[in-house]
């Protein structure tokens, strides 16, 4: 199984390829489009702020490429936020449009004790997907947040807000957490990935 991590200047891919190699993957990690079309598994993942993030995907063409693909992709934190519409980070930045009609918010703090960012391990509850299981605790680090919609698989709540911990449509799957940190549960959800059929 040929497994592409796409590489698009974002942080935090070396620790995903390290989770791949856990659960005995060796990915590509890489920029190239054919080599990302051609894979069987495509993961976006990344720490970063939309602005400068989309505009090393519209470099690269990723954002007329990602939303071609048939296989299944994972995006992870920032790679959840920017397979939306829009987000609100940097004044407003258009995003891929993967999920349609959603738009990444900032946290807002009700009091001293709402921290921002939302950093730490959390669980996911209302799971509707096979990637994970009700009530598992996942590591998340993430001011802005994916308001629950029609295509929330899992959900988290922070600041009094219920969330978005995880989306799909289709092939596309998403999380706000990350799995690469987030142990056994996270490993578990990237062998169910590597596994899923459609």
């Amino acid at each position: 199984m040929q497994v592409a991590i796409v590489k698009y200047g974002a942080g935090n891919v070396y620790s995903v390829v390290h989770a791949l190699r856990r659960v005995g993957v060796e990915p590509i990690l890489t920029d190239d489009n054919e080599i990302i079309r051609q894979s069987d598994r495509v993961i976006f993942p990344g720490q970063g702020e939309a602005r400068t993030t989309m505009q090393s995907v519209r470099k690269q063409g990723l954002d007329k490429l990602i939303p071609q693909l048939t296989q299944p992709v994972l995006g992870i934190c920032i790679g959840q936020q920017l397979m939306c519409a829009r987000s609100e980070e940097s004044g407003g930045t258009d995003c891929i449009g993967i999920f349609p009609d959603t738009e990444v918010l900032r946290f807002q703090p009700r009091s001293e004790k709402d921290k921002i960012p939302h950093m730490g391990w959390n669980t996911v509850a209302k799971v509707s997907t096979p990637l994970l299981g009700e009530g598992a605790y996942f590591y998340f680090v993430h001011s802005y947040y994916v308001p629950v919609t029609s295509f929330t698989i899992a959900t988290c709540e922070y600041c009094g807000v219920p969330f978005s911990a995880a989306m799909r449509r289709d092939n596309f799957f998403a999380t706000q957490f990350h799995p690469e940190k987030s142990g056994a549960a996270g490993e578990k959800l990237l062998r169910n990935f590597l596994e899923l059929t459609l």
